[in-house]
C-alpha cells in the first residue's frame, strides 16, 4: 500500500470515529456516569467488535449477510433487543438509586461484563457490518494478491486509532463527572441519561 493511500485511510478514519454517533454517544454517557476507567473498558469492548467486523468482511462472511435480508432482519433484532435490555437494566438501576461506578468498585466482574457489552454493541449492529464492507475495500486493490490481509491490516489499524480517540473522549468525560460528581442526585440523572441513549440508539437500529 502507498504511503499517501495509508495517509488517506487514517485521516478519514479519524474522522469517521470523531463524528457524532452511537458508539461515541454512549461512550460519553457512560464515562460521565462511570466514570474514566467504565469508558476506556467499554471502548476497549467496542473496537474489539471492530476487529470482529472486520475479519468478516476479509473472509467473505459480510458479504453473505449484506445480500441475506433475513439475515440483516436477525441482526436488527437481536442489536435492538440487546440494547433495550441494557437500557431497561440502567433505567432500573437509576430508579433504585443504585447506580455503582466501576472505576469506584474495582470488580473485576463488572469490568468484565462491561468489555463484553461494548463488544456484543458492535458484533450485533448491521450497520457497523455495513459501514467496513463498504469502507476499507475502497483503500484495497481486491484483485492483488493479499488483499485480504491488507483489509485485516486496515481494520486493525482503525480500531487502534479508535481505541485512542475513545480513551481520549474518557478521560475527558471522566474529568467532567469529578466536576459534577457533588451536584444532589447527579448519579441518578445520568443513569437515567444513559438509559435513554441506549434506547435511542435501539430505535435508530430498528428505524433506519
Amino acid at each position: 500500500m502507498e504511503g499517501s493511500t495509508f495517509i488517506y485511510f487514517l485521516t478519514a478514519s479519524v474522522l469517521l470515529t470523531l463524528a457524532p454517533g452511537p458508539d461515541i454517544l454512549y461512550l460519553l454517557t457512560k464515562s460521565l456516569s462511570d466514570g474514566a476507567k467504565a469508558g476506556i473498558i467499554l471502548a476497549c469492548g467496542l473496537v474489539s467488535g471492530i476487529v470482529f467486523h472486520t475479519t468478516l468482511v476479509m473472509v467473505g462472511v459480510a458479504a453473505f449477510i449484506k445480500s441475506s435480508s433475513t439475515a440483516m432482519l436477525l441482526l436488527k433484532i437481536f442489536g435492538a433487543a440487546y440494547l433495550l435490555f441494557l437500557a431497561f437494566g440502567a433505567f432500573k438501576s437509576a430508579w433504585a438509586g443504585k447506580k455503582i461506578s466501576l472505576a469506584r468498585s474495582g470488580s473485576k466482574v463488572a469490568a468484565k461484563a462491561l468489555y463484553k457489552r461494548g463488544v456484543l454493541m458492535n458484533v450485533l449492529n448491521p450497520k457497523v457490518l455495513l459501514f467496513f464492507l463498504a469502507f476499507l475495500p475502497q483503500f484495497v486493490d481486491l484483485s492483488s494478491d493479499g488483499a485480504s490481509f491488507r483489509i485485516l491490516f486496515l481494520g486493525v489499524v482503525f480500531a487502534v486509532q479508535a481505541l485512542i480517540i475513545f480513551s481520549g473522549v474518557a478521560m475527558f468525560a471522566g474529568r467532567v463527572r469529578r466536576l459534577i460528581l457533588s451536584k444532589k442526585n447527579i448519579g441518578q440523572l445520568l443513569g437515567f441519561i444513559e438509559a435513554a441513549v441506549l434506547a435511542l440508539i435501539a430505535l435508530t437500529l430498528i428505524l433506519f
